[in-house]
Order: C-alpha cells, then structure tokens, then sequence
C-alpha cells in the first residue's frame, strides 16, 4: 500500500526468500487482497493482515496434514486473537465438537476468520474477487455469495495463525455491524424482516456487553 513505516525496508532485507512483492497505493484492504489472487499461483489463498502472523512456522503443513486425496473449496484452522504487542492471547476461535461447519452461523458473524481459511481457486473463479467497496467485512460478504449453496468446509483443530488486534476496524464496532447488516441484505440470504430483527439482536448484546464493562 505505498507503506512508508518500514514495511518494505524489512521485505528487502529478506527479498531472497520471496518469490514476489510489490508495494504501491492501492484502493483498500479489497483491492490489496485482489491483487494477491491475480498473482496466486497454488490451489489455496490465505490471508494474512498487517500485524498477523502464523501460528508456527509448521501451521500450514499441520492443517493440510491428513492424507486424502481430494480436499474441499475451504479448509479452516482456528485463530488466536492477541493483543497489539503480540504478547498475550485475548481468546481462541471456537471449534465445533463433531467438526461441522454450519454455514447459518454466518447470520450472525464473521465465523470463518480468513488468517485461518484457505479458499481454492475455484471459490474465486465462480464468485469473483472481494468487493471493493467494503470497508471492514469484504471477505464476510464474498462468502455470503455463496450462501445459498454453500460449498463443504473442512474443520481441522489447529490453531493456524495469530491475529493481532488493532487494525482498521478497531474500535469502530458499530460502523462493522452495519456493514455486516448492508451485506447480508445485499446478498439476501434471509427476508428483511428477519435480517433486521437479527441485527436488533446484536446490537441490543453488543450494548449490554458494554453496559456490563463499565
């Protein structure tokens, strides 16, 4: 993104080790995150944000480690949320006993963090790229364009990647429920109605959690 913070002095310090990197102003998280899709060259895409790292320099190998043929569109690990300093862990995204992904938990939220999925190729080539006029939630609303067919995904109980809090959308919880709220109407995956009484539901939570803190 044209970063001038130090970014690309330490991407030149290790550049022998990267096969490709460019920084240049850019439109958005969206239009940074296409950028990567375009240039891909493997059958699976993660992403990883400013600040977040893997979990272990093993990660990647651990989740893909079961020995199968064929595996399906979206494999997902678990994340770690850590605090700025990246010294202490704030929680653990939850993983469904029977390892089962049900995919009307995204009426409610983001529940597959994208430093922990690997999207195939193909995700992409049937849905497109991320929209690039979302702020905050661009990968909450490109899997909701497949709401309605949701393809397999595959659970694996592995802890993947560290996500750093801080980031665009921090401290601005409203401003993303809204998003999130905007999205799940424009890709209708229920009635008005009940998108809105959901949305009532989690604003009235988000402020009794609130209430509660103080």
């Amino acid at each position: 993104g044209a970063s001038t913070d130090g970014s690309v002095e330490i991407i030149k310090k290790y550049e022998k080790d990267i096969d490709y990197w460019v920084s240049e102003k850019d439109k958005g998280i969206s239009d940074a995150f296409n950028k990567g899709v375009k240039l891909a060259k493997g059958d699976y895409i993660n992403f990883q944000g400013a600040g977040d790292l893997l979990e272990s320099n093993t990660a990647i190998s651990a989740l893909f480690d079961k020995d199968q043929e064929e595996w399906p569109i979206l494999v997902a690990g678990r994340v770690r949320r850590v605090d700025e300093k990246n010294e202490n862990t704030l929680w653990i995204s939850p993983m469904p006993s029977d390892l089962q992904f049900n995919h009307r938990s995204l009426l409610w939220r983001m529940s597959l963090y994208h430093q922990g999925l690997f999207t195939h190729q193909t995700f992409f080539k049937k849905y497109g790229l991320f929209g690039t006029d979302y702020k905050f939630s661009m990968d909450y609303e490109h899997l909701l364009r497949a709401y309605h067919n949701f393809p397999k995904v595959q659970l694996v109980d592995i802890i993947v990647s560290k996500w750093r809090a801080g980031g665009v959308g921090s401290n601005k919880d409203r401003a993303v429920f809204k998003e999130y709220d905007l999205i799940k109407k424009q890709n209708k995956i229920e009635p008005p109605v009940i998108l809105d009484l959901i949305n009532s539901w989690i604003l009235l939570k988000y402020t009794i959690k609130k209430f509660i803190k103080r």
